[in-house]
């Protein structure tokens, strides 16, 4: 028995449909999977150029760092050779300061941010920190980007002038009190410092 052509007409109807509704799928997959590649090699190229604007910012640091460890090695490596056993009990609760050098610029106060080379050494003469590398200097510390000095280290600055030389000695609750940090500092710890001060921020 024929199938009325009411019928027929309705069935390529929905062939029609169905082959566009599968048409229609494939080509959402084909956009979607072009717009992921287009996604993909976007974020490549964020992620490439935020590497090489982090490279570009390290050597701009490494060669700032490096003019600055040419300008003032000269001066603070005469200081190198400073660490020497102490007595640990004639440092006793307040931080005692003496200028090794007084210098002509910006005062430093309890606001200041500045720029500095140092060396810390414990009560055996150990450095346990400088600036030293070998014959140069690393990057000076920042007080603007560094994190937290110790107290001691704060209230010892007071009061220098950039260019000055000044050695610190600090009493335990002033440094890393009854924690201490690491082998180098045992709890309950006074250190010593000589700091120079290069710039203010």
């Amino acid at each position: 028995m024929a199938t009325p052509k009411g019928q027929r007409i309705g069935i390529w109807v929905i062939a029609i449909v169905m082959m566009i509704g599968t048409i229609g799928s494939f080509a959402v997959m084909i956009l979607a999977n072009d717009n992921t590649k287009i996604d993909q090699a976007a974020l490549k190229k964020q992620q490439e150029q935020a590497a090489a604007d982090y490279q570009k910012q390290i050597d701009d640091q490494q060669k700032a760092a490096a003019g600055l460890s040419d300008k003032y090695y000269p001066e603070f490596s005469q200081y190198k050779d400073s660490p020497a056993a102490f007595d640990a009990s004639t440092i006793k609760s307040d931080v005692i300061k003496t200028d090794l050098k007084v210098g002509d610029g910006a005062t430093i106060d309890g606001k200041t941010n500045y720029q500095a080379y140092y060396i810390g050494w414990n009560p055996k003469g150990k450095s346990f920190d400088s600036s030293f590398d070998g014959t140069k200097l690393k990057a000076p510390i920042d007080t603007s980007t560094a994190g937290g000095l110790i107290v001691g280290w704060e209230q010892g600055v007071v009061g220098m002038k950039v260019g000055g030389v000044r050695e610190i000695s600090i009493p335990p609750e002033l440094a890393y009190g009854e924690k201490g940090s690491g082998d180098d500092i045992p709890p309950n710890t006074p250190l010593k410092f000589i700091i120079m001060i290069i710039a203010t921020k």
